[in-house]
């Protein structure tokens, strides 16, 4: 019988800060959203991922592994976008068992206007605190768990500089 390996002193003090962020960085980036754009992060970030997609349109399966969402709460998520006039679902005309989410205009409006307070949430929250070295090594670091996390990139966060790392 193997002995149960802890954390040491300096491991813990590691993760309790990481998952102090983890659970309070959600928090911050709902509520500026929340209040400045009427949307969750989640509905942001699902108009986002479909505003970087070719023709801004996914298929729902796709736009699932991006978001890092089931498809029942995409679902859910795509209804309340689609009623709000900034998602549009329709046959995807390859393959008509399968349905894509199209940004609309209203959509693409939405996070045109919405980026830039999100931007700044992110860099006051995120970027300021770190110098550009440390800027650096986060992104370093989070490309290793990512390796571990998503070794298929279907969260598609990693880039090529982490790739080779």
């Amino acid at each position: 019988m193997t002995e149960q390996r802890w954390l040491s002193p300096q491991e813990l003090s590691a993760w309790k800060k990481f998952i102090a962020v983890v659970e309070l960085l959600p928090g911050a980036l709902d509520s500026q959203l929340q209040r400045d754009a009427e949307l969750t992060h989640f509905e942001y970030f699902t108009l986002a991922m479909l505003s970087e997609a070719p023709e801004r349109t996914l298929r729902m399966t796709a736009l699932s592994a991006v978001t890092n969402s089931t498809l029942p709460r995409l679902s859910h998520v795509a209804s309340r976008l689609e009623q709000r006039g900034y998602l549009r679902r329709s046959p995807c005309p390859e393959d008509r068992r399968a349905t894509n989410a199209s940004l609309t205009e209203a959509g693409w409006e939405k996070v045109v206007h919405t980026a830039p307070g999100h931007v700044d949430t992110v860099i006051a929250n995120v970027i300021d605190p770190l110098t550009p070295t440390e800027v650096e090594s986060l992104g370093f670091l989070m490309g290793k768990m990512l390796a571990k996390l998503d070794p298929e990139n279907k969260f598609r966060a990693r880039d090529a500089d982490t790739e080779e790392q």
